[in-house]
């Protein structure tokens, strides 16, 4: 039998769990010694475990130990691999960090980094170690490191609460959500020990932390911190291989709390109660609102109530979620397996008996069908008072439209049966009334179902059943037939109705989804961070109909817009500070959020990782709510995606300066390379020759220094245009410029170069005249001629070439020698690039061409590296476009 895909629970494993697990492979195992105070042995439990897996033949290296001078854990680094820091120089102080690069380039299985929380130096290609330990991961090595509670993000407030004393290197939660936690504790009684026998600290650093941080009360306080929250990791750990497995049950290796909330008034005391519950099991929670059919119908006042009960829950730290579903019940259970809950907070209004016995007591209901769970019933607070008239009821009871509709069907039926009564049964008659009822219920509702199938009844009975014309009944038979037509037309009603309902959400669902992809297809094209930017605020305008702001840190600015959907957009002082409280907080702030209310925008914070890049702000131009509560997880998704795009750019544009800061520093050592070389030849000779001038100039001598000295020139002016090139302070003069006259000239000027060639011009005196700078083209043609002297076989013919076809000229220099490694003729105008095309050594520094290739694209003009058809040597040439070209002439071979 062919394999479903389900587990042996009958679940269906994560596609998004699996994608997680699959996109690990390849990356490094991290494994994390958690301690819960300074000196409990992490490092030591580290290098213990380390030299245990040497023993077992797997490749360790120590990568950075801190062993603040124990003895003890001294002793386990003997024998090991160390890879040597790096030396970092900072305000006239050498400091020591882990040199990543040594331990990347040396590749080992496994290398021990300490101290995970600690900032790496100025200048470092990381600010902090946890962000070397992720490259080394990425790179495919397992990592062991160490860190202590009072390090981790999300608690460091906690821990300064009860010790007086905030850490400031801190790790990202996410750093220990991907590890494997090993807990590394002693008792407090043990570590004071520790700590007076001067095992920790110096004695008179020991006797100062005695009174302070290491305090009884703090270490037992600290030791739980780090049991819970190794045993959260876990737990999430253990979660994720369950969903990727498809596993049943609730796996409650931890507490995992859920609160349902609703859209009435004791909403908010709910999350503060579930908050109380989760804080003194230490557990995470999540509130969760079922979003049915029936939210389409709330109030604006109840719209509020949902979206300030999530907003607090946000804020006490919960997860939030919105789930649609046909029913609350089925929407709960659904969500409560996915989360693998083990408590479920729940309020229980004040209901009459008539209400329960109609529908049913959610609360009972889910106390019979959820086991496993346990579940708190708290009241509800009493009713609000009624609503003024205008408010929409829960459920939809119909429109004039449908009703109307409906009539006109149920006519349309009789008079159809009424056409063919004589062929047609009393049972057949019945049954037709049923098509109105399914059309009425799945077009406008339940209850136009409901009016229909009355209707049709009374139609059925006044119309077919005798007496006809009155509603009385004369055969008991089809008193039967009329009660069995009046349930099957309501039982129709209902199932109808339901089916609407769920196409309804599947559609909600698929819109969601389908929003969230074009977001993502357009934003995932875009390169300009700017467009991004705007992209991003028209999306969020056009999907929930407010007014958009998205504003960026500037430096030394703070934060400004940096798009807008419109100019009537306004931030004043007080919606500034909302964003600005947003951005360094982390939080959203401003109007319906619980912070800077006053504000007339609600302004979302955009986070990659740990980092906040921008704020979204958002407002209604009604001066209403800036977002419904049914709007929120839609807009929450955009934010995230948004924040995923802006990442993306700023992670783009620090490849593009790191690979500009590569290319730099390989230009500087290519020209230290060059300098070194091509200055020190033509020097020696002028050396050289000027010592001879004091026994007596000859002839000869002073060539060689002319000659020598032109080289030295043209290369010092090569290094020069090369710089004005890269700094853009190229300014061109174009004039018209007869080519005949440039070759010319050009030839003179590099007679020397070409000394011991033969130099052929083909270049006919009719060729039009062209626009150029007559600087920039005389120095190309220069280093051209250059070139073609440099790599010609001594003796050979250099030939330069002019050729007017089909409406461009073609300006060409032909050598007799190597010729150019085939498939790579492009590469020689690439900066300090020398493609030896012989076994004889040649000189030249490989900015001639590039300099070339510079001036020519400066001018419009093209460049051409190819070897002659012959195969004798190399052709480079000058390509003037026809926009170039001052007046036409007849191109060869057209009349």
């Amino acid at each position: 039998m062919a394999n479903s895909g389900l587990s042996s629970s009958g679940r269906r494993p994560d596609p998004d769990a699996l994608l997680r697990q699959a996109a690990q492979e390849g990356r490094g195992r991290f494994k994390i010694f958690l301690g819960a105070a300074p000196g409990v042995g992490k490092t030591y439990e580290m290098l213990a475990e380390g030299a245990a897996r040497r023993r077992d033949g797997v490749d360790v290296v120590v990568g950075i130990v801190e062993t603040h001078g124990r003895a003890e854990t001294e002793a386990l680094t003997r024998g090991m691999e160390i890879i040597a820091r790096q030396a970092c120089a900072y305000e006239g102080r050498t400091l020591h960090e882990m040199d990543l690069d040594a331990i990347l380039e040396r590749a080992p299985r496994l290398v021990l980094v300490d101290e995970l929380a600690h900032t790496n130096a100025p200048g470092s290609r990381h600010p902090k170690r946890f962000q070397d330990v992720e490259e080394l991961l990425a790179a495919g090595i397992d990592v062991y490191s160490t860190v202590n509670i009072q390090h981790v993000e999300s608690l460091n407030d906690v821990v300064a609460s009860f010790t007086r004393i905030r850490v400031r290197e801190t790790v990202p939660d996410r750093i220990l959500e991907m590890a494997e936690i090993e807990v590394v504790d002693i008792p407090p009684d043990e570590l004071i020990e520790r700590l007076k026998a001067g095992k920790v600290y110096l004695p008179q650093e020991a006797t100062r932390a005695l009174g302070h941080f290491f305090s009884k009360s703090n270490l037992s306080a600290l030791r739980e911190l780090a049991l819970r929250r190794a045993a959260q990791a876990v737990d999430a750990r253990m979660l994720e291989d369950v969903r990727a497995l498809g596993l049943g049950g609730t796996w409650a290796g931890s507490e995992r709390i859920v609160v349902a909330i609703n859209e009435l008034p004791g909403a908010e005391p709910l999350v503060r109660a579930a908050k109380r519950v989760a804080d003194g099991l230490r557990a995470p929670w999540t509130a969760v609102f079922i979003e049915t059919p029936r939210a389409a119908g709330f109030t604006p006042a109840e719209h509020q109530r949902v979206a300030t009960a999530m907003t607090l829950a946000t804020q006490l730290g919960a997860a939030v979620a919105s789930v649609p579903a046909t029913n609350v019940i089925d929407g709960i259970k659904g969500f409560l397996a996915e989360a693998r809950a083990t408590q479920l907070i729940l309020g229980k209004s004040r209901r009459s008996r008539w209400f329960e016995l109609r529908h049913g007591s959610v609360v009972d209901r889910l106390v019979r069908e959820t086991p496993g769970v346990t579940v708190h019933v708290l009241p509800m607070v009493e009713e609000a008072p009624p609503l003024p008239s205008g408010r929409r009821p829960r459920t939809d009871p119909g429109t004039t439209l449908g009703y109307a509709a409906a009539s006109g069907m149920v006519a349309a039926v009789t008079a159809f049966a009424s056409a063919l009564f004589h062929v047609l049964d009393l049972g057949n008659v019945g049954m037709l009334y049923l098509l109105p009822v399914m059309a009425a219920a799945s077009l406008y509702g339940l209850r136009t179902g409901l009016f229909t199938g009355i209707l049709s009844t009374l139609a059925y009975n006044f119309v077919f059943l005798p007496p006809v014309g009155t509603l009385s009944i004369s055969n008991p038979e089809n008193v039967v037939s009329v009660f069995v037509l009046l349930a099957v037309a309501f039982a129709t009603s209902q199932l109808t109705a339901r089916v609407r309902a769920q196409a309804d959400l599947a559609a909600a669902s698929a819109r969601s989804n389908a929003i969230l992809a074009g977001f993502l297809r357009e934003t995932g094209s875009v390169n300009d961070e700017q467009q991004a930017a705007e992209m991003i605020c028209a999306d969020v305008r056009r999907l929930f109909d407010v007014q958009v702001a998205l504003l960026k840190p500037q430096a030394g600015a703070g934060l400004a817009v940096q798009a807008a959907t419109g100019p009537e957009y306004r931030v004043d002082i007080m919606d500034m500070a909302a964003a600005t409280w947003a951005f360094d907080n982390g939080v959203a702030a401003g109007k319906g959020s619980g912070t800077l209310t006053a504000s007339e925008w609600l302004f979302h914070p955009l986070t990659a990782g740990d980092r906040v890049l921008a704020v979204l702000g958002v407002a209604r131009d009604t001066g209403g709510d800036p977002i419904r509560a049914d709007q929120l997880p839609l807009l929450t998704a955009l934010i995230d995606q948004a924040a995923l795009v802006l990442e993306r750019l700023r992670l783009e544009a620090e490849i593009r300066d790191v690979d500009a800061v590569r290319t730099r520093d390989k230009l500087r050592a290519a020209l230290l390379s060059s300098v070194s070389h091509d200055l020190r030849t033509p020097l020696t000779a002028v050396i050289a020759a000027a010592n001879e001038l004091e026994h007596g100039a000859t002839p000869t001598l002073i060539a060689t220094i002319k000659g020598e000295a032109a080289r030295l020139n043209r290369f010092v002016a090569n290094l020069l245009d090369m710089t004005r090139v890269e700094a853009g302070a190229l300014k061109l003069n174009i004039e018209a410029i007869d080519l005949s006259d440039a070759v010319t000239s050009a030839s003179h000027d590099a007679r020397r170069a070409l000394e011991g060639h033969h130099l052929r011009l083909d270049v006919p005196p009719d060729l039009p005249l062209i626009r150029a700078d007559p600087q920039l083209l005389h120095h190309c043609l220069l280093n051209l001629l250059d070139n073609a002297g440099l790599y010609g076989d001594p003796g050979s013919e250099v030939v330069i070439e002019g050729r007017h076809r089909y409406g461009e000229i073609r300006l060409a220099v032909l050598d007799h020698g190597p010729g150019l490694p085939p498939g790579r003729e492009a590469e020689v105008f690439e900066t300090f690039r020398r493609l030896e095309g012989s076994d004889r050594a040649v000189g030249g520094t490989g900015l001639g061409l590039a300099v070339v290739k510079a001036f020519a694209e400066a001018m419009g003009l093209s460049v051409e590296a190819a070897n002659r058809p012959d195969g004798s040597g190399a052709a480079f040439a000058l390509i003037f476009p026809s926009s170039l070209v001052v007046r036409e002439a007849a191109p060869e071979g057209v009349t």
